[in-house]
């Protein structure tokens, strides 16, 4: 299965007050792992930069000014996200700002039935804990000794390795070998497209036999004046 964790930058809180997105990073998971293939792109936002988002990100004005515009990266973007699902933290604010891009555009919006929200994850699995990327970093042992600031690229790369640890860990990627069997064959109720196989196994003795018995015998009458033998 294709999944694309991502994150953004924005100038501000909300589309709806001008605020514009400035930042995308994209990294692609196939069967939870990664495969390597990322999308990564500054956007001008053709607005001033304000010094509370810029302490967060590090993104002056000076610095987008000659980035594309949106829309002259929108082909490539939609492109590399395809049409599998899209894992953010806090996933609603990123749609948020993605769908309202993609409007200006005029392209057609990311359906919300796509998202995959770590944040509503984390607070499922671990209640009553921190839930903020740098404490789920901690929590599952993910180095982000790289991340200064804020950045899209490497907070979709820090999230994409804890999202992994939420569904299950690192080991669900890996392919299994189907199972033989030994004793019998049982056909089990199908899963995911395939039958499971169970190896089954001959029963083995638990009890004691004749000459560990008389062993055990002959060792206890070597014990002088035995406890119970006072009861």
């Amino acid at each position: 299965m294709r999944e694309i964790v991502f994150d953004t930058e924005t100038t501000g809180l909300s589309p709806l007050t001008g605020d514009r997105m400035v930042e995308i990073g994209c990294v692609e998971l196939v069967n939870r792992v990664e495969t390597g293939r990322t999308f990564h792109s500054y956007f001008n936002p053709d607005r001033p930069m304000p010094a509370g988002a810029e302490a967060i990100h590090g993104l002056s004005s000076a610095f987008l000014a000659d980035k594309p515009r949106f829309h002259e990266m929108v082909e490539q973007l939609i492109e590399f996200l395809g049409d599998c699902p899209l894992v953010a933290h806090n996933a609603s604010f990123d749609f948020g700002f993605l769908n309202h891009e993609l409007n200006n555009c005029g392209r057609p919006l990311v359906c919300m039935t796509r998202m995959v929200d770590t944040l509503t994850i984390a607070r499922s699995r671990h209640p009553g804990a921190k839930h903020s990327l740098d404490a789920l970093c901690t929590r599952f042992g993910v180095d982000r000794s790289l991340r200064v600031k804020h950045g899209a690229l490497i907070d979709a790369q820090l999230l994409a390795q804890c999202y992994v640890e939420l569904t299950g860990g690192r080991q669900i990627g890996f392919s299994l070998a189907d199972s033989i069997f030994v004793e019998e064959k049982v056909e089990a109720a199908p899963v995911a497209g395939a039958l499971a196989a169970i190896q089954i196994r001959p029963p083995r003795r638990h009890e004691a036999t004749e000459e560990e018995l008389l062993a055990h015998a002959r060792f206890l009458a070597t014990i002088p004046d035995p406890i119970w033998n006072r009861l």
